[in-house]
C-alpha cells in the first residue's frame, strides 16, 4: 500500500500506539480521582501536556486538550468573538478556511456578527495587506489558517500579528495550525497568536484528540460545560489514552523535525519534476509547505484518476476529506476555472513516506494519463 493522503489523516506511529495501550491497560485511572491509581493517571496527564506544549513551544498551562481540531476551532471562534463583543462585532477571516472555521463563522453571522472573508492569493495564502485593508476599529477577531489544508500555502501570520499591534487593534488572532504542527517550525511567540488549534491525527497520533493554545491571561468561556477538568476550562474526563498517544507522537517527531521537513520538501520537488516531464499539462496549484502538494491534470476527472491509482493501491485525495466529494471551495476562492478544479488531486506526505511511494504515484499517474487518453 502506498498511502499519500496524510493531510486527511496519518497512520498511528508505534510509539503512540504503545502509549495508548499503556494508558488504557496500566495507567487507566481517572486523573480527578485522589487515590493512587488516579494520581498516577494525573501524573501521566501532566507529563503528556508538557510534551505536547513543548512541541508547540508554549507553557503547559496554556494548552487545553480537546477532542479534535474542529472543536478547537469552534471554541476559539465562538468564545473569542464573545470575549470581544463589547468592543465590536466585526471578524476577519478568509474564503480558504477549513469548514470547522467556516461553519463557526456562519453561526456567528446568525448571532449578529459581521464577517469579512478575504480572498486568498494564487498560492492559497492570505496576503497580510488584505487584512490591513479589512481591519476596522470594531474588529475583535482575526482567524486565518497557517498552512492551508488543500494547497499547503503558508499565510504570514507574524506579519498579520505585527499589523494588529501597529494599529493598536484589540482583535484576538486565531490560527488553525492543524496542518502546520510538527511540519513547519513555529511557536505561539513567533506567530504572535492568541489562540492556536492543533490536532493529533495529523501527526501520527489517534483520532479523537486535539488541543487549543490559549494565551496566558486570556480567559475564554468554556465550550464544554460540566466538571472542573482542564482547570475549569473544558469539562469531561480527560481522554488519557489519546492524550498520552498525542504526547508520544510529538516526542517521536520533534527530534528530527527539520530533517523530516527537508526530506518531504525533496520528495515534493521530485514528484513535480517527474510528473511535469511525463504529463506536460500538469499544473501545480499554490503551495509552500513541504508536505502538501496540490496539482491538477485539466481534462481528466479527479475521481477517475483516483480510482486508477487505487487499483494500484496508491491513495490520494481530491481535496479536504471533510468535503466528502464536493468541489473545493479553496481552489474556487483562488480563482481557478472549473476544468482545473475538476482535475485536482491532493498529495499528502509524511515522515514515513519513502521512495517506493513516490515512484508508485508518479508511475501510476503517468500510466493513467496514457491509458485514459486512448479511451
Amino acid at each position: 500500500m502506498h498511502y499519500l493522503d496524510n493531510s486527511a489523516t496519518t497512520r498511528v506511529c508505534p510509539e503512540a500506539a504503545e502509549a495508548a495501550l499503556q494508558a488504557m491497560t496500566v495507567c487507566f485511572g481517572n486523573p480527578s480521582s485522589t487515590h493512587t491509581v488516579g494520581r498516577e493517571a494525573k501524573k501521566l496527564l501532566d507529563s503528556s501536556r508538557a510534551s505536547v506544549a513543548g512541541a508547540l513551544g508554549c507553557q503547559p498551562h496554556d494548552l487545553v486538550f480537546t477532542s479534535c481540531g474542529s472543536e478547537s476551532d469552534n471554541w476559539a471562534l465562538l468564545a473569542g468573538a464573545e470575549y470581544g463583543r463589547r468592543k465590536g462585532r466585526h471578524i476577519i477571516s478568509s474564503e480558504a478556511e477549513h469548514d470547522a472555521v467556516r461553519r463557526s463563522l456562519d453561526l456567528l453571522e446568525e448571532r449578529g456578527y459581521e464577517v469579512t472573508k478575504l480572498k486568498p492569493d494564487r498560492s492559497g495564502a492570505v496576503p497580510p495587506d488584505a487584512v490591513r485593508r479589512a481591519l476596522r476599529e470594531d474588529t475583535v477577531l482575526v482567524s486565518l489558517m497557517l498552512v492551508n489544508n488543500e494547497t499547503g500555502a503558508v499565510t504570514d501570520l507574524p506579519a498579520v500579528s505585527a499589523l494588529l499591534r501597529e494599529a493598536g487593534s484589540p482583535a484576538l488572532l486565531h490560527t488553525d495550525a492543524v496542518q502546520a504542527f510538527l511540519k513547519i517550525p513555529f511557536s505561539p511567540k513567533s506567530l504572535g497568536a492568541d489562540l492556536i488549534s492543533i490536532s493529533g491525527h495529523k501527526v501520527h497520533a489517534p483520532k479523537g484528540i486535539g488541543a487549543l493554545y490559549i494565551r496566558s491571561g486570556l480567559r475564554l468561556k468554556p465550550f464544554v460545560c460540566g466538571g472542573g477538568q482542564e482547570e475549569g476550562r473544558r469539562a469531561g474526563t480527560e481522554a488519557t489514552s489519546q492524550i498520552a498517544a498525542f504526547a508520544a507522537a510529538c516526542d517521536a517527531a520533534l527530534p528530527k523535525l527539520a530533517e523530516n521537513a527537508e526530506k518531504m520538501r525533496r520528495q515534493r520537488e521530485e514528484i513535480i519534476r517527474r510528473l511535469q516531464a511525463d504529463i506536460p499539462v500538469l499544473q501545480v496549484l499554490g503551495g509552500g509547505a513541504p508536505h502538501i502538494l496540490s496539482l491538477s491534470l485539466p481534462g481528466w476527472r479527479s475521481e477517475v484518476l483516483m480510482n486508477f491509482l487505487e487499483a494500484r493501491e496508491v491513495y490520494v485525495s481530491k481535496s479536504s476529506a471533510c468535503k466528502k466529494g464536493g468541489r473545493s471551495h479553496v481552489l474556487s476562492a483562488m480563482g481557478l476555472d472549473a476544468r482545473t478544479i475538476d482535475g485536482a488531486l491532493r498529495i499528502g506526505l509524511c515522515r514515513f513516506t519513502d521512495d517506493s511511494d513516490i515512484d508508485a504515484l508518479c508511475c501510476g499517474l503517468r500510466d493513467a494519463c496514457r491509458s485514459l487518453a486512448h479511451r
